[in-house]
């Protein structure tokens, strides 16, 4: 019989330690998720300043970019001559099967669209040169 009780004792121990564990884990989340919302708070108050920042100036805000578009910039951005779709595939280690390559050429004339790449030659893509005078050019 005592040894039953001994077993019962040293697994109240062990699940005891394990609750400790996990109400620190519980603790240090508790606190990396009351940091993650304040930074959300603070992005979004941010987020609405510009806009009425820039809707003072009657400037429309650009919309932000959705999924694997930042990704396409990025492989822009490296190259001074553009790329085409095919190498923005191989650039993002994409298949260049045709799949790949309509679905990154279809971002990419969206890009052009919104003004922010443009097409010199037909299939080739470059970042839009910003002049001095519009609002994204100024640096003041």
């Amino acid at each position: 019989m005592r040894e039953l009780l001994d077993k019962i004792e040293a697994r109240q121990r062990l699940v005891r330690e394990t609750a400790e564990q996990l109400r620190d884990q519980i603790a240090r989340l508790t606190e990396q998720l009351a940091a993650a919302e304040d930074t959300l708070k603070r992005l979004e108050i941010t987020r609405e300043t510009l806009a009425e920042l820039a809707a003072e100036d009657g400037i429309q805000p650009p919309e932000p970019l959705p999924p694997g578009y930042r990704e396409i910039l990025a492989a822009i951005e490296k190259t001074r001559d553009g790329l085409r779709a095919k190498d923005v595939c191989q650039a993002l280690g994409l298949g260049t099967e045709p799949k790949h390559t309509e679905g990154i050429r279809a971002k990419l004339k969206r890009l052009v669209t919104r003004g922010i790449l443009t097409e010199p030659e037909p299939g080739l893509f470059t970042l839009t040169k910003l002049t001095p005078g519009t609002p994204e050019g100024n640096s003041s």
